[in-house]
């Protein structure tokens, strides 16, 4: 295998630059928000390995069930000679199922917006994947990027797992969908891990779990911002949250002020009250024919459907 590095896309903003405007832009919007990409600093995606292992947390065990079982059969719709493209791929774990059962892939490009966790995940893919030239990208997925010029004569697979798309707004999702169909070209096949609506109570404790890993998680986010932006938020003084919005048919996390305080960050006063609250989290759920009615409708055409009745894994083509 040929790994030289973890590559850097462009066009691409800086990380700091971007990450301090975008915090300064939703924390002084009406509701306060934050992206939910922003989560993904080294300590918050060792903090999500950790979420992904709890037994509240069902949907990376059903998901990884779900690709075990039918490796094979999603494999054997992959063009020979293929690049697979991972969005946001964290310790690309899952992808090592699928490569293990293609082996006519020639190409690994795992995309993520934290540099340091995919570092970190070089020395396991040197050793799970031998075979393989792997082109780590670090990259904002939902934004252009370039596909490396040695890799972009190959057809291209796209794998985007763990039900992130559900963090998205439907609308922003769709033009996701639209951006890797026109990123990973005609024909393409995408694999898309989906979350479904389920029962309130298995939705609630897997975003609330009895060890306050998930909070943990919410949390990281004013760590990484008193780090990395200067600012001065009192942990003590912010609490998890996370409940179903049966409306949206969607999860909501947010972290609540508990009581009336002001926050210098990256040099703005930004004042709280107590109660208000921080959106940082949507995780849609879909039934099976609401995401291929969202999949249809940007360009995409459902071919298969991998399922235990708790989470699907769509198989789509261009």
């Amino acid at each position: 295998m040929n790994i030289r590095g973890v590559f850097k896309a462009a066009p691409l903003v800086g990380a700091d630059e971007s990450f301090a405007a975008d915090a300064i832009a939703g924390l002084t919007a009406r509701p306060k928000t934050l992206a939910p990409k922003y989560f993904y600093d080294l300590a918050g995606s060792a903090l999500f390995e950790r979420i992904t292992e709890l037994p509240e947390y069902y949907p990376t065990r059903c998901e990884i069930a779900i690709l075990r079982d039918h490796a094979a059969a999603m494999a054997s719709m992959f063009p020979p000679g293929a690049a697979l493209v991972e969005f946001g791929s964290g310790s690309s774990r899952k992808a090592r199922i699928l490569l293990g059962a293609a082996a006519t892939v020639a190409a690994y490009i795992p995309v993520d917006i934290s540099g340091d966790f995919l570092q970190q995940d070089l020395t396991q893919l040197e050793r799970d994947l031998p075979r393989l030239f792997v082109h780590p990208l670090v990259a904002d997925f939902t934004k252009p990027y370039a596909i490396p010029a040695e890799l972009a004569t190959l057809p291209r697979v796209g794998f985007f797992p763990g039900s992130t798309i559900g963090n998205f707004e439907p609308a922003e999702a769709s033009a996701f969908l639209r951006h890797s169909g026109d990123m990973l070209g005609a024909d393409a096949l995408l694999l898309v891990g989906i979350d479904l609506v389920k029962d309130e109570a298995t939705l609630y404790r897997a975003y609330n779990d009895a060890q306050g890993v998930t909070a943990k998680f919410n949390l990281n986010l004013l760590v990484r911002m008193n780090r990395e932006l200067g600012a001065d938020f009192d942990l003590a003084a912010f609490e998890h949250r996370a409940f179903f919005n049966a409306a949206q048919s969607r999860i909501e996390m947010h972290l609540v002020s508990t009581k009336p305080q002001r926050v210098r960050v990256n040099g703005i006063e930004i004042g709280f009250g107590r109660d208000e609250t921080i959106h940082t989290e949507n995780s849609y759920k879909y039934s099976v024919e609401s995401f291929q009615a969202l999949a249809r409708g940007a360009g995409w055409t459902p071919v298969k459907v991998f399922s235990d009745g708790l989470f699907a894994v769509h198989a789509l083509r261009r």
